[in-house]
């Protein structure tokens, strides 16, 4: 019955993270499945899906995030596209910087993308996580 309730009942500002699905989604206590925009992490059965999600993990599972929409409000699948944010960190970003995951956009939801494209240069510079 979770899943039934409007995304306008969310106050997107405070939403708990009750579990970590892979390193780029995750579920949050109202039951919506939330999938970060602007990224892509290794599926599972590839090379560093399980560093990426510990890494999405120690982020944000069990704590309180901040989601920030785009142009989109939801994907074919019916989750949530959103940066997400803890404290002053947008998981998106960070997961990118660590070399967790690859840029990656899909047209409207292009916010940050010159960021994202930056950081993911650096850790390739740097050879971090899938870079290495």
């Amino acid at each position: 019955a979770l899943l039934a309730t409007g995304c306008s009942e969310l106050n997107e500002n405070a939403v708990f993270v009750t579990r970590v699905i892979d390193g780029d989604t995750i579920e949050i206590a109202s039951g919506h499945r939330v999938r970060y925009i602007g990224i892509d992490t290794p599926e599972r059965g590839e090379p560093y899906y399980w560093e990426a999600l510990n890494a999405n993990r120690a982020l944000v599972e069990g704590k309180k995030v901040r989601l920030e929409k785009d142009t989109e409000d939801k994907d074919k699948y019916g989750r949530l596209l959103r940066y997400v944010w803890v404290d002053d960190t947008m998981v998106n970003t960070e997961l990118v910087r660590l070399g967790y995951a690859y840029s990656r956009f899909y047209p409207p939801n292009l916010k940050y993308q010159t960021h994202l494209l930056q950081l993911e240069e650096e850790a390739r510079e740097q050879k971090l996580g899938l870079w290495s």
